[in-house]
């Protein structure tokens, strides 16, 4: 298979474009685009051939549901047997955006999407292009990121390329994507919300609209979120993790010393530009929201297999960091 790449404006999106990609949607065939996370790889969520295609091209285990994407709150009712209170007032406050929500699901949902468990993990994104997509689609679509299973995500079109170039139809090339990290996700079917991703949306930011939160899934039964497994949004080269710029320093020494070459990441300062540094120390913003738009693409750029090692001095434990914390704890996991 050859992956055709078409690429459209991120904010007026090219019309044929979208029609070729919808067209492919709509015969059962996957499309990846980008969304203002990360890019997704999509197939008509009510066709469960087509979500089995996704799992297939990602070698995604079944067991790991998928979040279902939809263009606007009302076509959230296509996959939703209730919408309870909690979901109807974080849609209002946050969609369309980063922000998935874990719903009752409904009768036309295959097995297929939720790893056979009850409920539906459901998001309405705020990129045109991706909300163009799944309108002229006019269904909604299954979407996990577009890359291999427990690898890095994609946060741009030749991210996508380089990870599942033939294993896909077609890539819609938006460009960068501009919050380069994945939803946060929240079950609101139980007695309490509950947060099962950290992501741009906070749990102080929840908070602030259904009052208290518990963090972490509940015990037993089916995933009811993607993102759950221990290693997952893995580059090749392994991580490793410090926990000061001491340890971070005395790491890369320890590399150098015995015949590795390591490159380190630190959040204490704006980004270098260009590509890799000569430098064996890249500094990211010290703002999490910027930092963390720019975290898998450098992540991506250290992997190209110039380096051995890659020493990350990881950022604060507060909430603002949270989902960066996540995503490098779960990269660096053996």
């Amino acid at each position: 298979m050859i992956t055709e790449i078409v690429p459209t404006d991120p904010t007026r999106p090219d019309p044929g474009a979208i029609a070729r990609a919808a067209d492919l949607l709509r015969a059962g065939r996957l499309v990846a685009f980008p969304t203002e996370t990360v890019y997704g790889l999509g197939a008509d969520a009510l066709d469960p051939a087509a979500v089995r295609g996704i799992f297939e091209a990602k070698g995604r285990p079944g067991t790991n549901p998928v979040i279902v994407h939809v263009a606007d709150p009302r076509q959230a009712g296509a996959v939703a047997a209730a919408w309870p209170e909690a979901a109807a007032r974080l849609a209002d406050r946050f969609w369309p955006g980063p922000l998935t929500l874990v719903v009752p699901r409904g009768p036309a949902v295959p097995d297929e999407v939720t790893a056979g468990g009850p409920t539906v993990a459901v998001r309405c994104p705020a990129h045109q292009v991706a909300r163009e997509l799944i309108r002229a689609a006019g269904r909604p679509v299954a979407a996990p990121s577009a890359n291999r299973s427990t690898e890095l995500s994609p946060t741009r079109a030749e991210h996508v390329l380089k990870s599942l170039g033939g294993r896909i139809d077609l890539i819609l090339d938006g460009g960068p994507c501009p919050g380069g990290i994945e939803s946060t996700v929240v079950d609101v079917t139980g007695p309490a919300v509950r947060l099962l991703r950290p992501g741009p949306v906070t749990v102080p930011m929840v908070e602030w609209v259904v009052g208290r939160v518990e963090v972490g899934p509940a015990a037993g039964g089916v995933a009811r979120s993607p993102g759950q497994m221990a290693k997952h949004y893995s580059p090749r080269t392994p991580v490793v993790l410090a926990y000061s710029q001491e340890e971070a320093d005395r790491l890369l020494d320890q590399f150098l010393n015995s015949g590795l070459l390591p490159l380190s990441l630190n959040f204490r300062g704006p980004a270098l530009c260009g590509g890799v540094p000569e430098s064996l120390k890249l500094g990211l913003d010290s703002s999490p929201e910027k930092a963390a738009a720019d975290l898998y693409a450098w992540l991506h750029a250290f992997d190209d297999g110039k380096a051995d090692r890659i020493v990350v001095e990881m950022p604060p434990d507060t909430p603002e960091w949270a989902a960066v914390r996540d995503r490098l704890t779960r990269s660096a996991a053996s």
